[in-house]
């Protein structure tokens, strides 16, 4: 059992910090900005609930983040109340946000000066994912950190792997998102198309799902599309903060991503309708308006 913290009580970090009490048996302490979130929290899992960042990571060997941005992210560890003026040697930092390799880089190397661990860990697989404790769980920073951090990080994930120094985690949940936004395109292309053609696209995606079309998109995400469903996930105004994050760094290191760029705006369409919480297979809508 670890003495653990855990900062921001979303979609996300509810049940990844549930999952740690639950499943993982550790001694979980949750701060989250809307108090109310934390309490309810602490009454449905127990544990404790820290009124700050700081009060919440003091004494603890691991401390989770799971936030809404860089902002967000620099507030709860490096604000007047944050987590990293509590932590001391030996702890190990765990950000499950999804931000920028520069703010990961950044944070890695104040907590190398105060004499803690930081790894920027992203994960993939959505609020399902999450709530089933299945996440995929991508990580930059130091082995050392990594191999004292993973078998907590596991309470709440079905893959944890090491990419690489701090960044390396934010740098590969952006290339996550890059496949998704371009796959979730060409489903929706592909399913407008069919209907155009009078097909029965439940028939359609059941033979080509089971050759090299078929993808996860297609087999969690086919059926809703084709009902005009759009409230099974990640949500639209998410995916265009992790593709804006996306764009921001390919401008910094020179990769040419057009479809990328394209499918940004398609769903910045997609905002104009209305569909800012909308989930990302919502791009079949746009095309039928």
């Amino acid at each position: 059992m670890a003495r653990v913290a855990f900062l921001g009580l979303g979609v996300m970090g509810y049940p990844m910090a549930g999952h740690l009490k639950n499943g993982g048996g550790h001694d979980v302490t949750v701060y989250n900005r809307t108090a109310a979130k934390a309490e309810a929290w602490v009454a449905q899992h127990g544990g404790a609930l820290g009124r700050t960042p700081a009060e919440a990571a003091a004494g603890k060997e691991f401390i989770f983040a799971c936030v809404g941005n860089d902002n967000d992210l620099r507030q709860v560890t490096l604000g007047p109340d944050g987590a990293f003026h509590a932590m001391t040697s030996g702890a190990v930092f765990i950000d499950n946000t999804t931000a920028s390799a520069e703010v990961a880089r950044e944070l890695s190397a104040e907590a190398g000066k105060l004499g803690f661990g930081a790894l920027d860990a992203p994960v993939s697989g959505g609020q399902a994912g999450a709530e089933n404790g299945a996440l995929t769980v991508m990580v930059g920073g130091a082995e050392a950190d990594f191999e004292k951090a993973r078998p907590v990080i596991a309470a709440y994930a079905k893959m944890v792997g090491l990419m690489g120094p701090a960044g390396s985690g934010q740098l590969t949940k952006m290339i996550n998102q890059i496949c998704i936004a371009g796959l979730v395109q060409g489903l929706a292309e592909g399913i407008h198309f069919g209907k155009q053609a009078g097909l029965d696209i439940e028939k359609v995606i059941d033979v080509i799902s089971k050759g090299a079309a078929g993808s996860w998109q297609m087999e969690n995400r086919s059926k809703t599309m084709n009902a005009g469903k759009y409230d099974f996930g990640f949500a639209v105004d998410w995916m265009r903060k992790d593709l804006g994050i996306v764009l921001d760094e390919a401008d910094r290191n020179g990769a040419k991503l057009p479809v990328t760029a394209l499918v940004d705006q398609f769903y910045k369409d997609v905002q104009g309708m209305g569909g800012r919480r909308w989930d990302t297979s919502s791009l079949l809508a746009r095309l039928e308006k």
